[in-house]
């Protein structure tokens, strides 16, 4: 490994963390303004984040448009309602029925799911290198397993079942937008990765405004308003500090490192998620959850020295 790709790695590595500290407060977000519902509050992010992004745009948008095509609209559309507004709804009904900790449980499993997927690229880490690294993710899951869903809080089952349901349709849905995303950076590599962001919030944006006479018709509840004026400002700033510089950060990331290398950043928004929901919980996490963390951590240390073992045939300068 040159010490071009060492501080790239690094550069991918840091790039990654900061994502997912700024994505863990999407999952604390729905238990603040716990009122609205889940299509409420994913229509007002992204409402939010489609005029952040327009006002951001605005200065290049004749270059950009000019490289508008039918495909590369088709995809920023699918790319927004799958990794966006789809993604968000679920995620905020999964928190709002099972709570912070168990979606964060089934959202950590994308890792997984990525690492397995990238490991088919030509090029890549075998999938058997990366064996300790998942097998470390998954026991770190099944730890906050066994907190969140064998030993479950108040609440109907059905109620947590479906929250359940809802996380894992999360997972599905994110999961496509990850692989599909890195696919579109790179064939795009020539497009600054922050106007490619911009351009997935334009379209989300707009994807919002058509919803948004869907949220109309089916009521705004009874709110006065300072809980209106809390829900604008979480939905302006969710929008400003994950989708704008998270997701920034996050293409950054996808360029720098290797996709199955990508898939074990996320596990820090699993991490960052859970202080988050400590913290708004006021306690301390539990024996399970404390060795959750370190398995998560053990997971990428080990991922990392993997994409640093030089493969079989190849020749690698210091």
């Amino acid at each position: 490994m040159t010490r071009e790709s060492g501080g790239a790695m690094l550069a991918g590595i840091a790039c990654g963390v900061g994502a997912g500290a700024l994505w863990g407060l999407v999952f604390l977000a729905p238990e603040v303004v716990r009122g609205f519902t889940p299509l409420q509050q994913a229509v007002g992010r992204y409402l939010a984040f489609g005029a952040l992004s327009l006002i951001l745009v605005a200065p290049r948008w004749r270059m950009l448009a000019a490289r508008m095509t039918p495909r590369l609209l088709w995809a920023l559309a699918w790319l927004a309602l799958a990794g966006n507004l789809f993604y968000y709804v679920l995620l905020v009904s999964a928190v709002q029925m099972g709570g912070v900790a168990m979606t964060s449980l089934v959202v950590g499993f994308l890792p997984v799911a990525v690492t397995i997927v990238g490991s088919r690229q030509a090029g890549a880490v075998p999938l058997r290198q990366l064996a300790p690294s998942l097998l470390l993710c998954v026991a770190g899951a099944l730890c906050i397993g066994w907190q969140a869903v064998v030993m479950p809080g108040p609440g109907p089952v059905a109620t947590r079942l479906l929250g359940f349901a809802c996380a894992v349709g999360a997972l599905i849905s994110w999961t496509a937008f990850a692989i599909g995303n890195n696919h579109w950076l790179r064939r795009q590599d020539d497009m600054p990765a922050q106007d490619w962001n911009l351009l997935i919030g334009l379209a989300t944006g707009c994807q919002a405004l058509l919803f948004l006479p869907v949220v109309l018709w089916l009521g705004l509840g009874r709110h006065d308003a300072a809980a209106w004026t809390q829900f604008t400002t979480v939905s302006v700033a969710v929008a400003l500090l994950a989708s704008i510089v998270g997701n920034a950060l996050w293409n950054r990331a996808s360029r720098l490192l290797p996709l199955t290398m990508v898939g074990q950043m996320i596990l820090f928004e699993t991490a960052f998620a859970l202080l988050y929901g400590f913290a708004w919980e006021a306690r301390w996490p539990t024996g399970l959850e404390s060795a959750a963390f370190l398995l998560v951590v053990l997971s990428v240390v080990s991922c990392i020295a993997a994409h640093r073992r030089p493969v079989a045939g190849l020749v690698t300068t210091a």
